[in-house]
């Protein structure tokens, strides 16, 4: 089981900008679902970017079970958010979904060809360990294999992305706003998925722009305004709302 860790993450986007995020540690551990809440601006999608090797930080660490980010980055997945998708583009689910098996990195490009033939022949690339059709079962989304993107609702896209992700051989799952815009029972539907994936062993980190009553399906809670300014149980976290310097949540 993987545990990540980031030590004193500091990161701007230009030398002359102001830090986006600014000496931020978290710890993600295996069977946990973490919160990362905090209002729009706050640097969550710019963490999420950094803990998964997309960007590197200016100042600090990421380690998983003490190896650099840079050696480990296969165990790190994310999920972007629902509105990074074009999801007019005309493929199946399941070609959504077996497209998680393909690696992708900074340094080298995706062949084309490899893309082209995967999309053609979705279970021809899956193997033992990542089985598409387990997978899209385990999401609950079995029975939408041959819908077409734009046929789903806001719910099923977002278990279809997560799908996708699964998909990969990542053990750390990064998810991007998952529940938003998404009906109260969608919300809930997901965050029970989620749940069932940290009790299976899996580490999730989840960003979010809400403070309810879902937080408690979490176990732990991180509020970050550019700096992490509490982290803790959700029960923990609410009692210190009142004295957190946040604008809104």
């Amino acid at each position: 089981m993987a545990t990540l860790i980031a030590d004193n993450l500091t990161y701007s986007y230009s030398k002359k900008s102001k830090p986006a995020l600014n000496k931020v540690s978290v710890q993600i551990k295996p069977g946990t679902l973490t919160a990362l809440v905090g209002p729009n601006g706050a640097g969550k999608s710019t963490l999420l970017k950094l803990l998964q090797g997309q960007n590197n930080p200016d100042i600090g660490d990421i380690t998983i079970d003490g190896e650099s980010l840079v050696r480990t980055r296969s165990q790190v997945a994310l999920m972007p958010q629902r509105s990074s998708m074009n999801w007019k583009f005309p493929i199946t689910v399941e070609k959504l979904v077996s497209l998680g098996q393909i690696k992708y990195s900074k340094s080298k490009n995706t062949n084309p060809f490899q893309i082209k033939a995967l999309l053609a022949n979705p279970k021809s690339w899956v193997n033992k360990c990542c089985e598409l059709e387990a997978t899209m079962q385990r999401v609950g989304i079995s029975n939408l294999a041959n819908r077409r993107l734009d046929s789903l609702s806001g719910g099923q896209q977002q278990r279809a992305l997560l799908a996708k992700t699964l998909m990969s051989p990542a053990r750390i799952l990064l998810l991007d706003e998952p529940c938003a815009a998404l009906d109260p029972p969608a919300k809930d539907d997901f965050l029970k998925i989620v749940r069932k994936l940290a009790d299976a062993g899996l580490a999730l980190f989840i960003s979010s722009h809400d403070w309810g009553s879902s937080l408690n399906s979490y176990d732990q809670v991180v509020v970050l305004d550019k700096t992490v300014l509490a982290s803790g149980t959700p029960n923990s976290i609410q009692g210190k709302l009142d004295d957190l310097n946040i604008s809104s949540l």
